[in-house]
């Protein structure tokens, strides 16, 4: 698939998790960032077909930057799955209403993520 997709997180080692299970369902164009702010500007260089980010990084959050991206025109519609080891439910409510398309829990396996990317894109 070549749809491209951006993961933003501060650890290397999810970063590598998330890349290799989008490789393994077939996703070839995977994008890395290492925070908010790389991540949105690399969203102003190139079209993202989804957007995977951690929520708790610094400085920019992964909440700063679904707030950026829902309120930039160009890059509003774009798919964002946020994921993080928070699972409250006032969490998962501030991340919907600030427009995430879907959320993940840590720890997640191979089969979450796909079960929440085909929730996000349909089949692929």
């Amino acid at each position: 698939m070549q749809m491209p997709v951006l993961i933003v997180d501060d650890y290397k080692t999810m970063l590598r998790i998330v890349k290799s299970l989008l490789k393994r369902f077939g996703f070839e164009n995977v994008d890395e960032a290492a925070d908010g702010t790389e991540a949105f500007n690399k969203m102003k260089e190139k079209k993202y077909g989804l957007v995977i980010s951690d929520w708790n990084m610094e400085p920019v959050t992964g909440m700063d930057l679904l707030k950026q991206v829902r309120g930039d025109g160009s890059m509003k519609d774009t798919p964002f799955i946020m994921i993080t080891a928070e699972s409250k439910a006032e969490t998962v409510i501030t991340t919907k209403e600030a427009g995430v398309c879907n959320y993940i829990v840590k720890p997640f396996n191979a089969k979450t993520l796909k079960q929440k990317l085909t929730a996000v894109l349909g089949d692929f």
